[in-house]
């Protein structure tokens, strides 16, 4: 971890699922009405809780096979993903919330002059409206999904593309998630990361992944960070 504290930063990017929003229980929601179409048995909410973070795809595909890298039949796959996402747009915020925090965090994030940028892997038909049903949306300068760009996290690209965006050095962002993906991709680019426990990684602790700091929540970051 670095201890070179405040890190200097010109913009702050934040992961969605897992960071600013709980999307576990309509994830699963959409998962087990999907599975019920395929006449398959249910997956349990932490089962699918572990499945999140690297896009809709691959969850399907989790769901589907009972396994992290599990690759379901084609015919099955191609079937299940528009079930998945159809069923998604039913439930895309009935009981999805913001971590304790959150709001607050965001505010006193942008009053204290920061450019904020979300970058998910969520598709974008589903992390727009989401973000506009939170109240987030406008709270974000740039928001990327994980169909925006060709690559996604773990890929740097986003968060180059970024750096490139704001015309300023990797270094000069700071990757807020919950994630490996996140702390991977935040790494690759050259990036700081400041990681969350309370979100979706496998099952494991944030505390064991390559990142600058693990806070509670997202309030506590002003207290690490400055203005380049």
């Amino acid at each position: 971890m670095n201890k070179s504290f405040p890190l200097p930063v010109k913009a702050v990017v934040i992961d969605l699922d897992g960071t600013l929003l709980n999307t576990a229980p309509d994830l699963a929601e959409a998962a087990q009405r999907m599975l019920r179409d395929l006449a398959m048995p249910p997956v349990s909410l932490d089962t699918i809780r572990s499945y999140i973070g690297n896009g809709i795809a691959n969850l399907v595909k989790r769901a589907l096979t009972g396994e992290m890298h599990g690759k379901p039949d084609d015919a099955l796959f191609v079937k299940a993903l528009p079930l998945f996402e159809k069923h998604y747009d039913e439930v895309l915020h009935c009981e999805t919330r913001p971590y304790p925090g959150v709001m607050e965090g965001l505010k006193a994030l942008r009053d204290a002059g920061y450019t904020l940028v979300c970058i998910t892997n969520k598709a974008q038909r589903f992390t727009l409206p989401l973000l506009a049903a939170m109240g987030m949306k406008d709270y974000f300068d740039l928001i990327l999904s994980g169909d925006s760009l060709p690559r996604k996290k773990p890929d740097p690209l986003p968060l180059r593309y970024a750096a490139i965006y704001y015309e300023v050095e990797p270094k000069d962002l700071l990757l807020v998630g919950d994630s490996l993906n996140d702390s991977q991709a935040a790494r690759a680019a050259g990036c700081p990361v400041v990681l969350l426990p309370y979100g979706y990684n496998g099952g494991k602790d944030v505390r064991e992944q390559d990142c600058d700091a693990v806070i509670d929540s997202l309030p506590e970051l002003l207290k690490l960070i400055r203005k380049a």
